[in-house]
């Protein structure tokens, strides 16, 4: 395996792990200690500013999993920094028609016209993370607020992604951003699919990223590269600590 990400900084955004296999321990300046094993979700929120580093706890067998890094609202993204860990077991299943499962990692999924909530909701984004699995053959449908962004990523067989007569294929490893609408279609390829479904609310703000720092202008990267030098990006200004 590679030597992991020894100890580094973030400020502005939210990165969201999702471990399919292996084991990986998570180590941040707020003594926070995740121990993430296959299955299992770690939600950070870097706030203001967090160090935190993420070795690999294995030397043999599979290691595979996702890192999506979510956009914080300018308001939000000089909070506290903040951490959870999600265990497999809080992460609800959900069987589908023909065969396949959804696992609902954040948002809710509408499953047989019923509601199954993730275990993460009401954030500002309101997003949507939802892993798939699909035999040959097999469909699913997810409706989406219209007004939200959308996208797609296979990561194992093939998917057609649209309505009947105007569908997409996705072959392994692709991604599809979805165009507007209120509803998604997938029917799974000759040998079955997984797949990603997220969404979630755009903000409409500017975006201004460098290395580990996700903000709204050049000015604040600036100050997040000067805090981090200096060691202001971690201390919790007194408004904060009361």
């Amino acid at each position: 395996y590679i030597a992991g990400f020894p100890a580094h900084p973030h400020r502005g955004f939210e990165t969201v792990t999702y471990l399919l296999d292996g084991h990986m321990l998570h180590e941040d300046h707020l003594g926070n200690r995740g121990d993430l094993k296959s299955g299992a979700v770690q939600w950070m929120s870097a706030g203001r500013g967090i160090i935190h580093s993420e070795m690999p706890q294995q030397e043999h067998g599979r290691m595979r999993g996702f890192q999506l890094w979510i956009n914080l609202p300018a308001r939000e993204k000089m909070k506290p920094a903040g951490y959870r860990d999600i265990d497999p077991s809080e992460i609800p299943v959900a069987a589908l028609r023909g065969g396949g499962r959804a696992k609902v990692i954040a948002g809710t999924l509408q499953s047989e016209g019923k509601p199954v909530p993730g275990p993460i909701q009401g954030l500002s984004t309101d997003p949507l993370y939802i892993d798939v699995e699909l035999p040959a053959g097999a469909t699913f449908a997810q409706p989406l607020p219209a007004d939200h962004n959308a996208f797609i990523y296979v990561f194992e067989g093939s998917a057609d992604v649209g309505p009947a007569g105007a569908e997409k294929r996705l072959a392994t490893h692709t991604a599809g951003i979805l165009a507007a609408g209120d509803r998604v279609d997938v029917t799974a390829g000759p040998q079955g699919a997984r797949l990603l479904l997220l969404a979630g609310r755009p903000l409409g703000e500017p975006v201004v990223q460098h290395g580990p720092f996700v903000m709204n202008t050049r000015e604040e990267i600036e100050q997040a590269i000067r805090d981090y030098q200096s060691g202001e990006l971690t201390r919790v200004p007194a408004a904060q600590a009361k």
